[in-house]
């Protein structure tokens, strides 16, 4: 029986240049430390810190390091220095947790970095990118892996679509946007921050929150979708980590979002 997973290989722009470095190896400390705390008793994960600037992430289910991925995009401390994100899915013979992360050799891992690698070569870098294997010298390949090249090519276009919505936020419309991803209500983010239900609803029109997020969920939607032989439920795992993760950061707003002043 083989064990649906996804990697995330994740590295920080610019993480050389204002002078952040100790800054930013204590902050990727606390997003193992918060990472682990998400997906406890929910889904298996491995997490590492390598590299300097480099976070490393095998957990089981398709769609569980670009959910990771995501979040992590939204709650990020240095504006700056933004996170990018290469990532894959797939199969594997072994127990996520038995995995060595430091040492595992895999096709995943490999197509991981070489969507990481994909990215670090952009000039304008988006943050996330999909590698996904190679079947088209396979005579039967199953599943997703039929049409695999052209699931990739749709994934990412879908993600540089995306991404130029999320360049184009403001900093007031981009935290509006991650913090009704969290809270889920209009009226709790404008309680937060202290503004008129109607500049919430201004700031996700003209910050396209909605386009955002649908991008998002649709994503992990088609990604749990494909695991189709297998017998746990993803859409269950899924939505409990997703839970959990907006109850943890609910509970520990000012943390997460430490720049506003006052929690306004």
């Amino acid at each position: 029986m083989t064990n649906p997973i996804s990697v995330f290989i994740m590295d920080v722009s610019h993480s050389s240049k204002g002078n952040i470095g100790s800054e930013l190896s204590e902050y990727l400390q606390q997003l193992e430390v918060r990472i682990a705390k998400w997906t406890q008793n929910i889904v298996a994960t491995q997490i590492t810190h390598r590299a300097g600037d480099e976070l490393v992430v095998v957990s089981n289910g398709y769609a569980t390091a670009y959910t990771l991925a995501f979040y992590l995009s939204r709650v990020w401390k240095f504006s700056n220095h933004k996170p990018y994100f290469g990532l894959s899915f797939g199969d594997i013979q072994d127990d996520v947790n038995t995995l060595n992360v430091e040492t595992w050799i895999h096709p995943l891992m490999k197509q991981a970095r070489e969507a990481n690698d994909f990215l670090k070569k952009q000039q304008n870098r988006a943050q996330f990118h999909f590698r996904l294997a190679d079947f088209s010298d396979e005579k039967s390949p199953e599943g997703f892996n039929v049409f695999g090249s052209q699931f990739e090519t749709l994934l990412n276009v879908i993600l540089t679509l995306q991404q130029e919505q999320i360049n184009e936020q403001t900093e007031i419309q981009s935290l509006v946007c991650s913090l009704f991803l969290i809270l889920t209500q209009q009226n709790k983010v404008s309680h937060y921050l202290g503004r008129t239900a109607s500049t919430v609803s201004s700031h996700m029109k003209k910050g396209k929150t909605e386009a955002i997020l649908d991008a998002f969920h649709n994503i992990v939607n088609v990604l749990n979708s494909l695991e189709t032989d297998h017998k746990l439920n993803p859409y269950s795992a899924s939505g409990s980590l997703q839970r959990n993760i907006r109850q943890i950061v609910s509970d520990q707003l000012h943390d997460y979002f430490p720049n506003i002043e006052g929690g306004k």
